[in-house]
């Protein structure tokens, strides 16, 4: 899904209302003050009640434009199919609106408003559209917002008119940052490179008869680097599937990662900055309890900045109350690192719990009194409610893990990266530390392949009872 899409999808949102909101203002101001001379009006609605109801009617015009498809981001449409698109919402709005009229005859009592309101509204968001429209093919002329991609393709017709058609016209979004003729190891080496230093974004296999075994290939590289992947169908798998565009002629077909692409992560987003707010409200009282806590039982800071990779492998600092003491503990605000490191690690195998990359270690002597209080309430992880805030973490998703465990991870338990971490997940809630890490990357897979927003908040709401379970807490 490509970023630019999204951000412009959401920008029209608000322009869309405030669109319609001229709309009206502009029908009601042409009918009751520059015709009112020629045609005196039997009764007038009051301006405020006026543009109270406005402001209402406008939000349910925005319901019609989303189940229209307006605020789709597949693929991007004509001027002409969006201009028919506008016209079809807008005449379900008023139309909508006439049946509100006939039950409620004291709403509008003029007919002018209604029809004059439809007129411009269809005309107003056009044009509105239009200039979006306009300012984002100026923007990608400039490569601002192109998605920069790496095409895998030989001589083949598809391919030369798939990187022909990028070359022509910019506004699809694309720059072609490298083009491979073949797939090997030296072209994956190569690509490599190109994604670290480059910053690609997209791998684009433009050669509908690129074997099965290179394809497989191509789809674990898109995988382990976190890249969109697109390939050019041919006729059996362009009818067979369910989500494909036209590029040059060509269908092209984009493999969905993840549920969470599109409005489902503005949705997600929204969710997790106005819950992080209300919850950082309810939980202060606690928070600074528990600062003043960790600052009386032993010396050292309040907060643990902990390193841990988050979406896409981007390293970022959990904030976490600190439950260690201070020269016991591995992270850079500590002095003394190589021996906790080798402490830790004596620790690891002498009391870990759990296999696999992830260590658990029971019974920690690392921990402190209060420590162990606010660690078997979860409580020491409550300001990673401001790492939601600030977007690093989400409140449902992964667990978030440190750079030396990530290292370890093979490659199906890379894709947990896909998202933002959260705080809770599908794997705290059945069953946490008790679970296999294998087990976790399973729930964890499962979440991200069938996210909904319902099942974020049944998790949110199921993760107090799993914290006062003593079920997996050490």
């Amino acid at each position: 899904m490509r970023r630019n899409q999204l951000t412009f999808a959401v920008i029209l949102l608000p322009l869309d209302y405030l669109a319609l909101l001229a709309a009206a203002i502009t029908a009601y101001r042409l009918r009751f003050e520059t015709f009112v001379g020629i045609r005196p009006a039997i009764s007038l609605i009051a301006y405020s009640e006026f543009l109270a109801a406005a402001a209402l009617i406008a939000l349910g015009y925005l319901a019609i434009f989303a189940l229209t498809g307006l605020y789709t981001i597949e693929r991007p449409r004509r001027i002409l199919e969006e201009s028919v698109k506008v016209v079809s919402a807008c005449t379900l709005g008023v139309m909508g609106l006439i049946i509100l009229v006939f039950f409620r005859g004291e709403l509008f009592t003029s007919r002018f408003v209604v029809l004059a309101a439809w007129l411009i509204s269809i005309a107003y968001v056009i044009v509105e559209r239009l200039l979006v429209r306009l300012v984002n093919r100026q923007l990608l002329k400039r490569g601002i917002g192109a998605r920069r991609a790496i095409v895998v393709g030989g001589n083949d017709r598809a391919t030369e008119a798939i990187v022909a058609e990028f070359s022509r016209n910019p506004e699809l979004g694309y720059r072609i940052v490298k083009r491979f003729s073949r797939w090997d190891i030296s072209t994956a080496a190569e690509a490599a490179a190109l994604c670290e230093k480059d910053g690609a974004e997209e791998l684009f296999v433009t050669d509908p008869d690129t074997g099965k075994d290179a394809m497989q290939s191509l789809i674990e590289f898109a995988e382990d680097r976190h890249l969109t992947f697109r390939y050019a169908a041919d006729t059996l798998a362009a009818h067979a599937a369910l989500m494909s565009t036209t590029i040059a002629g060509i269908p092209v077909i984009e493999v969905k990662r993840t549920r969470l692409e599109g409005w489902g992560r503005v949705y997600k987003r929204l969710f997790d900055v106005i819950a992080s707010i209300v919850l950082i409200i309810l939980t202060s009282p606690f928070m600074l309890l528990a600062a003043i806590a960790v600052k009386l039982d032993s010396k050292g800071p309040v907060i643990f900045k902990n390193e841990r990779v988050g979406h896409e492998g981007r390293r970022f600092k959990a904030f976490k109350f600190r439950s260690m003491r201070s020269d016991l503990s591995v992270g850079e605000q500590f002095a003394g690192q190589q021996a906790a490191l080798d402490l830790e690690k004596k620790l690891i195998e002498e009391r870990g719990i759990k296999a696999g990359p992830v260590y658990k270690i029971k019974d920690d002597p690392r921990v402190t009194r209060v420590g162990r209080f606010i660690r078997r309430f979860s409580i020491d992880e409550l300001p990673q409610f401001f790492n939601v805030l600030i977007g690093d973490m989400s409140l449902v998703g992964p667990r978030p893990h440190q750079p030396r465990e990530v290292e370890k991870y093979e490659r199906h338990h890379r894709r947990v990266l896909m998202i933002r971490p959260g705080i809770t997940g599908l794997a705290q809630v059945s069953g946490r530390s008790d679970l296999s890490f294998e087990d976790e990357v399973r729930l964890d897979t499962f979440y991200i392949e069938n996210w909904t927003p319902l099942m974020d908040v049944a998790i949110v709401f199921k993760t107090p009872f799993a914290v006062l379970s003593k079920k997996g807490a050490y």
